[in-house]
């Protein structure tokens, strides 16, 4: 199993930009790939972006051109570039971590993210 620790969220006004940092730790041998969903108030939580071991990555619609993810083998740590916000990225932000041979995904406590007008 792992441990996901999220860092890096707040309050920026649209326009701005945010980081978030989400550090693993135990089995990160096992990891196949990483991410991050989110969940805006009142809604179901949306899976945002997605790298794999092999640093293919994926993006939702309404964040591609303006989220970057990638991940630092060497500092293990996963980021979460996050640019040009606007209020529909507000919400709380969750990492999570896929292993191999193991069914569903950890899940870190989540960070919130509140982007003002």
């Amino acid at each position: 199993q792992v441990q996901l620790v999220e860092s890096g969220g707040g309050l920026v006004q649209a326009g701005g930009s945010l980081r978030l940092s989400c550090t693993p730790s135990g089995n990160i041998r096992s990891i196949r790939a990483m991410g991050w969903y989110r969940q805006p108030p009142g809604k179901q939580r949306e899976l945002v972006a997605i790298i794999t071991s092999g640093g293919t990555t994926n993006y939702v619609g309404s964040v591609k051109g303006r989220f970057t993810i990638s991940r630092d083998m060497a500092k293990n740590v996963m980021l979460l570039q996050m640019s040009s916000l606007n209020v529909e990225d507000t919400g709380v932000y969750y990492c999570f971590a896929d292993l191999v041979g193991q069914p569903g995904y950890y899940w870190g406590q989540g960070t919130q993210v509140t982007v003002s007008s």
